[in-house]
């Protein structure tokens, strides 16, 4: 056997380093996630109260309909994912959110913890199939349907076990939709509106919009 030394050039070392800088999170995105989460913690805590009103004229219509109302306790993670750009950010911000949800006052209690952590996983799961390298809408679309599908089957197994294949199916395409829309849709809006007041200069998603205006 021989033992064989590699040297690496100097393009590999910066390479490498890119990679490295790419993945790591600064002090900066740590404040910032925070900060996304506890906002979106405040807004979950408000749907939280409004989610019964809104769900009950859908049930009437066809059970399972009322997941339609949902995506509102999805945007976190996806918006966090989004400007934050790194390995985790949509699984941080979303718990972050429902901690802060659940330190205020919910219904469902520490089991919005654990729906934070599956729903946040759904969104993590999209970003990290596209390497955390795509932004672009259609990839927060299905973050937002990726978020979707962990909070369907969060509730059906946790609030609907014994549910019907209907009922299962009505619930997880209409989780779906509203997470496409209410958590995609509007946090890639989200985010081209805050990055062109120039707040979101000092991140990469914030500076990709702006080359494009």
């Amino acid at each position: 056997m021989h033992a064989t030394t590699e040297t690496s050039s100097p393009s590999t070392i910066s390479t490498a380093s890119g990679r490295g800088s790419r993945y790591n999170w600064r002090v900066v995105d740590i404040v910032v996630a925070s900060v996304i989460g506890v906002a979106a913690g405040i807004v979950f805590w408000m749907w939280d109260q409004a989610y019964t009103p809104l769900s009950a004229p859908l049930t009437p219509l066809l059970p399972g309909l009322q997941a339609l109302v949902g995506g509102g306790w999805l945007f976190a993670g996806v918006l966090g994912g989004l400007i934050i750009r790194k390995p985790g950010a949509a699984l941080f911000t979303e718990l972050v959110a429902a901690a802060v949800s659940a330190l205020i006052g919910t219904q469902w209690g520490p089991l919005t913890l654990l729906s934070g952590l599956v729903q946040g996983l759904g969104a993590e799961i999209v970003f990290a199939l596209f390497l955390y390298a795509n932004y672009r809408a259609y990839v927060a679309i299905l973050a937002g349907m990726g978020a979707g599908v962990a909070l369907a089957v969060n509730d059906l197994i946790n609030w609907y076990p014994g549910s019907t294949p209907q009922f299962a199916i009505v619930y997880t395409v209409s989780s779906m939709i509203s997470g496409a829309l209410l958590a995609g849709v509007l946090s890639w809006l989200a985010l081209r509106g805050l990055a062109k007041t120039g707040a979101l200069s000092r991140f990469a998603s914030g500076r990709a919009v702006q080359a494009r205006v």
